[in-house]
């Protein structure tokens, strides 16, 4: 095991009607800015409790951020914070509002010339406001740890500050039994893919945090199987609500290498075309798998006999087992596995990887050995 220093400071408030706590939570001489995204929080009740939760404090409101937030959007966000003196941000939603207010949080305190030099030049978060979040849409882990994904001009970045955590989260499963079944899967297979980003990658006897991996991938996979036929289950709905707030909060990649090359090059899929982002991660996933079976060989063997129970004694047939039913998971759960299936073709692979080029993108995974050359043998795999 690697040596490691973890903290998390986020206060989770997990369980039904926990939005009650937000009224003791933030301060009540901050005036509140409640930030969400399309406004499905007026429909399903949120927007209701939260203004009970709030009846005391000094708040507004900003709707509209986009899925993928988008910086022009956020800086409109940020004009209203400085304008109206706004002390508190409360994100309301799923990881694009989390990961926007974050932004919105350092940016309404930046005082360079352009704050997209946060995220294009990785400045230093030098201020940021406190901010918070209900939680709407289990699935990035936004919600509890101190990275955003920001959008500009197709262009999706990453940045990251102790300062854009999240003071306290509020993880109400009953929540999201308004979602779809299309947000259901993307969240369920987002959360996945965080796990194994961490996990599929070379063995160094870290043992608690890969048996809390397994655990995690074995509890969506399992509740994946339960969720659209019971639908208003609320065991079912906490059992993955959790999952995918621990499967990116620090705790399973502390000690260990880490490999985020299917993030990496999914993030340009999803600001080249548009597709979701959880659906970028399958497609790029299963083509890693193929590419770097043999430099992820023991972990991908752990990984066939402690997720799906293979213990075949031929270990090539073990990997080829343990990519399929990875497949038959993504297949199940309705997300693509090749980029033809997301109206991509071999013409438009320059393209992308011009982006990971321009974007430094050029020494990806747990060895630093994912080339242009090696993304580009990725992308054609994926085809």
């Amino acid at each position: 095991m690697n040596n490691f220093t973890f903290e998390n400071t986020t206060r989770i408030h997990f369980g039904k009607n926990q939005i009650e706590q937000i009224t003791k939570e933030i301060p009540q001489d901050k005036k509140v800015l409640i930030i969400y995204g399309a406004g499905s929080i007026k429909k399903n009740g949120v927007y209701e409790q939260i203004s009970n939760a709030l009846k005391n404090h000094n708040w507004g409101e900003f709707s509209g951020i986009e899925p993928n937030p988008e910086y022009a959007t956020l800086m409109q966000a940020v004009e209203k914070v400085k304008k109206e003196k706004f002390e508190y941000l409360l994100a309301v939603g799923g990881g694009s509002v989390i990961d926007g207010t974050k932004f919105i949080s350092a940016a309404s305190c930046y005082e360079g010339e352009d704050p997209w030099n946060l995220i294009k030049n990785q400045e230093e978060v030098k201020n940021a406001l406190p901010l918070s979040c209900v939680l709407t849409l289990p699935a990035t882990g936004s919600e509890s740890n101190c990275g955003a994904v920001i959008n500009k001009d197709k262009e999706k970045l990453v940045f990251f500050s102790s300062l854009i955590r999240p003071k306290f989260a509020v993880l109400d499963p009953s929540l999201t039994f308004s979602l779809s079944p299309r947000q259901v899967s993307n969240g369920i297979v987002d959360a996945f893919i965080h796990v194994l980003e961490q996990y599929l990658t070379y063995p160094v006897n870290a043992k608690v945090q890969d048996r809390f991996s397994e655990g995690l991938m074995l509890t969506l996979l399992e509740e994946s199987q339960k969720v659209f036929e019971n639908p208003d289950d609320l065991e079912i709905r906490s059992n993955i609500m959790l999952s995918a707030t621990l499967a990116l909060n620090g705790l399973i990649s502390s000690g260990v290498p880490q490999d985020w090359t299917t993030h990496m090059i999914g993030h340009e899929l999803t600001a080249y075309c548009g597709v979701d982002h959880a659906r970028s991660l399958t497609v790029i996933l299963i083509a890693i798998l193929k590419v770097c079976r043999k430099a992820k060989e023991q972990k991908l063997l752990q990984y066939a006999k402690h997720v799906f129970n293979i213990d075949e004694a031929n270990l090539e047939k073990s990997i080829d087992l343990a990519i399929s039913k990875t497949i038959d998971f993504f297949k199940q759960m309705k997300m693509p596995t090749s980029l033809e299936e997301i109206g991509l073709s071999e013409k438009d692979i320059e393209p992308i990887l011009k982006n990971l080029e321009e974007h430094g993108r050029t020494k990806l995974g747990e060895n630093g050995d994912i080339t242009i050359e090696k993304s580009r043998e990725i992308l054609l795999a994926a085809i």
